[in-house]
């Protein structure tokens, strides 16, 4: 850029005056310091005086300032005036535009300094970065009645907003059993689907492996009538046929049940019974199959009994236990079994196999004389005291028989006495019949 220079110039004479003389009295210019360069636009042409001075009067409208790229915003005419607003600072995003400043021709006065121009009022366009100055939050026009109303949280205002859905009702056992039948898929997957989640095909593309033993599993329920699901898979997993299944089955079924029953039945009478001969050593007569022995009982197991002598006696081997005395004056009296006594028959290890595992058969004929059968062919009768979990007392108070249920065979009771049916008949007759 060329360093701005300024000329000064000599007055020139005025129309119809006299031309000065150059005097050497008059003294020369003198010399101004240079002006700090400044983009300046070009000079003009000398002007006339006239000219010059209407150019002073008339003002120079200010040159709006805009960011580059952004089409300056027209100024509204002929509209109410409003508060001003505050003024936001706008960056400056060029460099200023410079001020023309006007020369003098020669021989004019020396003009004054320039006006100032007003200041621009920032332009109300967005900026490049999209936040337009001077614009804050302002407050909303209250919404017409009609219109919809208050908007909702969740959704769009208005007529437009989300509707409440009616609650699918759950699937039933019986749509969950037959989609699953149908498209051979577990019951949690069937109540998915109808639930609206995943799909049964989709499922078994997921899952072709689990969904191969499904398609037996229900191919296996189709040829046997009545197979549930489990089965048939407890089936398929043992390798055994469908009757070892289902007879394995049964014994589990018969286990549960016997041990359900026997917590049914209070233990602590007949616990007493045989606490009582280990607290006061007495002597005991123990029948087994084939012999007897005369031995004291030190204590008491779970499977097995201790005594003195014979040491440790598992209780299967036991048939019955009484007092010495009680004993050998009972059992020139007892009745036997020719071919048990030679053969005694054996003790099932499981409780399902054996004749009788359930103690509440017992329990309705305590009081009464029962008839049982042992193993070994030895027949008691006598009446029956007390029933526990796995054994049961015969006799009388102070001379018992203690039997474990593993040594009977065979229990007979009395038949249940007749109910006296002319007594029923009478309390049926009218009592107006009874009166006349």
């Amino acid at each position: 850029m060329v360093p701005a220079v300024e000329v000064i110039r000599r007055p020139g004479s005025t129309p119809g005056s006299a031309p000065v003389a150059p005097s050497s009295a008059t003294p020369s210019p003198t010399p101004r310091p240079t002006p700090r360069p400044t983009p300046v636009a070009p000079t003009p042409a000398p002007a006339s005086p006239d000219a010059e001075s209407a150019a002073r009067e008339t003002p120079v409208p200010p040159v709006p300032r805009t960011a580059p790229g952004v089409p300056p915003t027209p100024r509204p005419t002929g509209l109410t005036p409003t508060a001003p607003r505050p003024a936001s600072p706008v960056a400056a995003t060029g460099a200023p535009a410079p001020t023309p400043r006007p020369t003098t021709a020669p021989g004019a006065a020396t003009a004054g300094p320039p006006a100032a121009p007003r200041p621009v009022a920032p332009s109300t366009g967005p900026t490049p970065g999209g936040f337009t100055p001077g614009a804050g939050a302002r407050p909303s026009a209250p919404r017409a009645p009609g219109m919809g109303g208050p908007p909702r949280s969740g959704g769009p205002p208005g007529r437009f907003g989300p509707r409440p859905s009616t609650p699918r009702p759950p699937p039933t056992p019986e749509q969950i059993l037959a989609l699953a039948t149908r498209e051979h898929v577990p019951a949690r997957i069937a109540k998915g689907e109808l639930e609206g989640k995943m799909k049964a095909r989709i499922w078994r593309k997921l899952h072709a492996e689990e969904a191969k033993r499904f398609d037996q599993v229900y191919e296996l329920m189709g040829q046997t009538a009545g197979l549930s699901l489990g089965d048939a898979f407890g089936i398929l997993q043992s390798g055994l046929t469908v009757a070892e299944f289902m007879a394995r089955k049964e014994r589990s079924q018969r286990k549960a049940a016997i041990k359900q029953a026997r917590g049914q039945v209070d233990n602590a009478l007949v616990a007493d019974f045989l606490g009582a001969f280990i607290e006061q050593k007495t002597e005991l007569s123990v029948v087994l199959a084939e012999r007897s022995l005369l031995d004291t009982l030190l204590s008491e197991e779970a499977i097995a009994f201790t005594f003195e002598r014979t040491g440790r006696l598992e209780k299967l081997q036991v048939v019955l236990i009484a007092r010495r005395g009680d004993w050998e004056r009972l059992m020139p009296t007892l009745d036997r079994d020719a071919k048990l006594t030679q053969k005694p028959a054996q003790v099932a290890r499981q409780p399902d196999k054996r004749p009788y595992s359930d103690p509440r058969p017992f329990l309705p004929h305590i009081g009464q004389t029962v008839k049982l059968v042992l193993r070994n062919g030895i027949t008691v009768e006598a009446p029956l005291l007390r029933v526990g979990r796995f054994d049961v007392l015969l006799g009388e108070p102070g001379h018992e028989l203690f039997i474990p249920l593993h040594a009977l065979l065979r229990f007979e009771a009395p038949p249940a006495p007749p109910e006296d049916e002319g007594d029923v008949d009478d309390l049926s007759v009218p009592d107006s019949e009874l009166q006349g």
